[in-house]
């Protein structure tokens, strides 16, 4: 929404302080110029703060403190003063203190203005008042680390600060706002939302203070140039949200980055290369859409019925090609399996994920064509719950979620030869092959065969990862060069079903080294069943080995719940290969397979009442145990048994 203050228009997005909702929170603050980090007077900073701060850091924007509540019977200021210095730094400021505290909380004590503002009941305007001779000592004392921190900023308000001892109210705007930019400075404001206490003092801080769209930083282009934030100058706009009303269709939200925007205007989209021609532009309160003609450097508003623009999509004037760096989205952290209760409705259901990521790039879609599943990514329980219930009241779409099934891999621990003979003969022509391989399993660099000649070598990255070498060492020409190819298929095949659980094969090689064949009634479709065959022997008897795939996780945790969290992880085969502190935080790094991760983040939320994350990405395959493999594989055979 907006709103107008003293001619000055401010822009307002609120975003959500729940960490699942990071979706919502982290476009906002890719394009704000401020923000307001509120705080509750009861509680203090609580865990959804500090997992936003996080984000805040990223975008290094200048930062408000507002400590609201201040009515609550329980509210103590100074303790969430105090809390936030911790969690945030030296650089939280106190600009405003309260008289008082709870039910008869009415007084404020400025110390920018060095003024006590006084509320009626009902809030609203106050009326100024001189401080109080009994809070004149504690209020100079805050006035003067103020003056302080605002001179600290800039060499002439240092110099005039020196030379006078103090600031005039207009320099101490000027180092505040220099401190806001640098991030040096957290301004802290006081605040009674119900009783509408203070937020017209904090609305005129952002008014003349706080800095604007033009005053903040260039923006950084892909290239690596700056883009200023000016009227004059070639259009360039930012989008960084897709709403979808049943009505309006797609609404894209932007900044104008530089420039002005009009209605009818021809942009080019940077990320698509197409051309979109903006129709209608309007500036969003809620659900109300106020139309305007014309958006210039700074402003936010938005259009309808673009055609290919997404999220953090660049849009610019034509032959002014610009592209600016995108938003970094964090990376799910549930993934569980997607489908729809009814299957008539899958592809209903799909379209709906589509839309919904739209809006929502923090959902993440992905089809495993391994283990045939269709996957969902979120950022924990809760994301996917209200997920869940948009699909079923928005989309009219029930959904089932499950645990998805983990991609293994299978390869041998030691050589083993086999040989087939295929024979077939139904009148006419017949079919006849027959092969002799010796299958190794493969490592980097070994050394060549010995004991074949290798008239032929060809190695192949297989899709799912892994190596297959393939060596031709047939002598003499008992088979002939142009059957090879249909032994490799026949083998490339089986090896995308292994023996032991129906999953992939990989690094190994094969050395075809003899064979027969018939001038009539051999063939290509022969060969590809006898290599395919003698692969399957030979790999039965070449100590099959189930691999695993194995995360590498970042957990960051209080240091004072460190304790149980690193038993939780101990409990998943994990293996800790490094504890390093991070702030207040410790951070546990583990490697951990990937079966053991199954709603991981519902669990570290338990364990740390909510003030842990992690993150996770993968790292390799290992073997796994012979234990957990007789398991597996008793387990596949048994469900093969029913199917």
């Amino acid at each position: 929404m907006h709103t107008e203050w003293r001619n000055y228009k401010i822009n307002i997005i609120d975003t959500p302080g729940l960490d699942d909702l990071v979706g919502e929170t982290v476009p906002a603050l890719r394009v704000a110029d401020t923000c307001v980090l509120l705080l509750n007077a009861h509680h203090g900073v609580e865990v959804g703060t500090d997992l936003v701060w996080e984000h805040m850091q990223r975008y290094a924007r200048p930062v408000i403190i507002g400590v609201n509540q201040l009515d609550h019977g329980l509210a103590d200021f100074d303790a969430t003063v105090s809390q936030a210095k911790e969690h945030f730094g030296p650089a939280v400021t106190v600009m405003q203190y309260p008289m008082e505290q709870g039910d008869g909380f009415h007084r404020i004590i400025d110390l920018l203005k060095m003024t006590m503002y006084v509320f009626k009941d009902a809030g609203g305007k106050p009326e100024k008042q001189s401080i109080p001779s009994t809070e004149k000592e504690r209020a100079e004392s805050l006035h003067k680390e103020l003056v302080e921190k605002a001179a600290e900023n800039d060499e002439t308000l240092m110099e005039h600060y020196f030379a006078k001892g103090e600031l005039d109210e207009d320099e101490m705007r000027i180092g505040l706002r220099k401190g806001m930019m640098a991030r040096t400075c957290f301004p802290v404001f006081c605040l009674s939302a119900l009783r509408n206490m203070g937020s017209g003092r904090l609305m005129g801080f952002i008014d003349n203070v706080a800095p604007s769209a033009i005053e903040m930083p260039d923006e950084k282009t892909e290239d690596g140039t700056n883009l200023s934030c000016t009227v004059d100058g070639p259009t360039v706009l930012f989008t960084f949200k897709t709403v979808i009303e049943p009505r309006a269709g797609h609404i894209t939200l932007f900044k104008v980055m530089r420039g002005e925007v009009q209605e009818g205007m021809e942009l080019v989209n940077e990320n698509t290369g197409n051309t979109e021609r903006v129709n209608q532009l309007f500036i969003v309160d809620g659900k109300e859409r106020i139309h305007v003609n014309k958006l210039q450097a700074g402003d936010i508003g938005g259009t309808i019925k673009l055609k290919d623009t997404a999220t953090a999509h660049t849009l610019h004037a034509p032959g002014k090609a610009v592209k600016l760096q995108p938003i970094a989205f964090p990376g799910p952290r549930l993934r569980q399996v997607i489908k729809a209760v009814e299957q008539k409705q899958e592809e209903k259901l799909h379209a709906a994920l589509l839309e919904i990521q739209k809006e929502d790039p923090t959902v993440v879609l992905h089809y495993s064509r391994e283990t045939a599943q269709q996957l969902i990514g979120g950022q924990g329980e809760l994301h996917l719950n209200l997920l869940n219930w948009k699909l079923d009241h928005h989309y009219k779409v029930k959904a089932e979620f499950g645990s998805p099934r983990i991609p293994y891999r299978e390869t041998i621990r030691k050589s083993a030869e086999a040989s087939y003979r295929h024979k077939k003969q139904s009148g006419g022509s017949g079919q006849f092959a027959e092969v002799h391989l010796k299958i190794e399993p493969w490592t980097m660099d070994m050394a060549e065969p010995t004991g074949h000649t290798v008239r032929g070598k060809d190695v192949h990255e297989l899709p799912t990862g892994g190596v297959l070498v393939f060596y031709n060492c047939i002598v003499g020409g008992t088979i002939d060069n142009k059957f090879l190819p249909s032994i490799l298929k026949g083998i490339m095949e089986k090896m995308e079903s292994g023996p032991l659980t129906g999953s992939p094969a990989r690094d190994i090689r094969v050395i075809v080294h003899d064979g027969k064949m018939h001038p009539v009634d051999s063939n290509d479709i022969s060969f590809r069943i006898a290599g395919q065959m003698a692969f399957r022997e030979a790999f039965a008897n070449a100590a099959p080995q189930l691999m695993e795939p194995v995360q590498e996780l970042e957990v960051r945790v209080p240091a004072d719940l460190m304790g149980e969290v690193m038993t939780d992880l101990q409990s998943r085969r994990s293996v800790v290969v490094g504890v390093h502190a991070q702030g207040r935080d410790q951070v546990i790094k583990v490697h951990t397979p990937l079966a053991e991760l199954d709603r991981y983040s519902t669990t570290l939320r338990s364990l740390t009442q909510g003030r842990g994350n992690y993150t996770e990405r993968f790292l390799q395959y290992q073997p796994m145990s012979t234990e957990l493999q007789s398991k597996l594989v008793h387990s596949h055979r048994s469900e093969e048994v029913l199917a």
